[in-house]
């Protein structure tokens, strides 16, 4: 593999986990949202990955929803409650989303230092050259 090459995988990893961490973001951002139980809850998006097309590196397949359902939530008080007095939530945990940001942001780091790594061996190959 050349470094070129590795730069280019690198890139591909990074695309992806920055996809997931936006993917993450999203749904710690909208965990709390709250809707009328004839409605949908925000449904939690995840990111699938593949392996590229061309074979070298990774993209983004698509994105998985959880599911619309969520979470049935006794809020009386609620201006959406139904008469029963409930009203639908997301099913996120906000723990899995913070392990998975987690393992997104160190991958995205690991994939960056790839790059940096390989960015330095050419240009010390070009000072090799000039010497």
């Amino acid at each position: 593999m050349s470094t070129f090459n590795a730069i280019g995988t690198a890139a591909t990893g990074v695309t992806v986990y920055r996809k997931w961490l936006d993917a993450v973001s999203d749904n710690i951002a909208n965990m709390d949202n709250v809707s009328k139980t004839s409605e949908n809850a925000f449904q939690a998006r995840y990111v699938v990955a593949q392996e590229a097309q061309d074979g070298n590196g990774a993209q983004v397949g698509g994105i998985a929803y959880g599911s619309a359902e969520g979470t049935l939530s006794y809020e009386p008080d609620n201006p959406l409650a139904d008469t029963e007095g409930y009203v639908r939530r997301p099913d996120i945990d906000l723990g899995s989303q913070m392990a998975q940001m987690m393992m997104a942001q160190r991958a995205y780091q690991a994939n960056l230092s790839v790059v940096d790594r390989a960015r330095d061996s050419y240009q010390a190959a070009i000072q090799l050259g000039k010497g």
